[in-house]
């Protein structure tokens, strides 16, 4: 077995542990493989083994990557998602991850109408109310959910989070709290279901399944440190 077989068995073990330690059942959480900085061929190890969901950052990297790759591969768009290119990253991703304010969900559901398609996105909090990163803040976005909801070409899934970084994962804790219960508020506002919570990475993510997460974004404890050499 090579090393990212044997790095995405432990991933997969620990999100059982996890789920169970809550309660949960283990197919209750979703793996996103992200494989950004690495190549297809290496890519390729993960999919040898069972992997069928991979998120990648940039659309460049998406571009040369999964056409290279087999058609059956479920694609997640996960990093900063600027308007000149919602069109190329709607033809090329089955998610967004990244929807990060309405003027962007505005848009994104012009492209969307024009192209004749509904994609499946969440929306962005920045939970952590850091100036550095991009996202809604939570008053905002519960000021302008009802608006988001009449958005009828975008396939509105859920909500994703990247928390501020912290030396213990369970110091994360108190934002993905934050996270479920934001879901759970918009839930009972607006009378509908956001199934899924995009939140947790390879520091944090059983942490993050624990309190609730849907979806964990994990890539250097799949592929190791990134490769920005590639």
């Amino acid at each position: 077995m090579n090393e990212v077989a044997e790095n995405l068995a432990e991933v997969k073990e620990r999100m059982a542990i996890a789920a169970q330690s809550s309660g949960r059942g283990v197919d209750e959480v979703s793996l996103v493989a992200v494989s950004k900085t690495w190549p297809a061929e290496h890519v390729q190890q993960a999919v040898d083994v069972g992997q069928r969901v991979f998120g990648e950052n940039k659309l460049q990297e998406g571009q040369e990557k999964i056409p290279a790759m087999s058609d059956e591969l479920e694609w997640h768009f996960i990093g900063g998602l600027q308007r000149n290119k919602v069109r190329k990253v709607f033809g090329l991703f089955h998610w967004v991850h990244s929807i990060d304010s309405l003027k962007l969900a505005r848009y994104a559901n012009g492209v969307a109408a024009d192209m004749g398609i509904r994609p499946k996105v969440l929306l962005q909090v920045n939970i952590g109310r850091e100036l550095s990163k991009g996202g809604f803040e939570v008053d905002e976005l519960e000021e302008s959910f009802a608006e988001i909801l009449q958005l009828e070409h975008l396939d509105l899934r859920g909500l994703m989070c990247i928390p501020p970084a912290v030396e213990n994962p369970d110091d994360a804790r108190i934002y993905f709290k934050e996270m479920v219960a934001l879901r759970a508020r918009l839930q009972e506002r607006h009378g509908m279901k956001l199934p899924e919570l995009s939140m947790g990475m390879s520091g944090d993510f059983e942490v993050a399944i624990q309190e609730g997460a849907t979806m964990v974004r994990v890539g250097s404890s799949i592929f190791g440190a990134r490769n920005y050499s590639l």
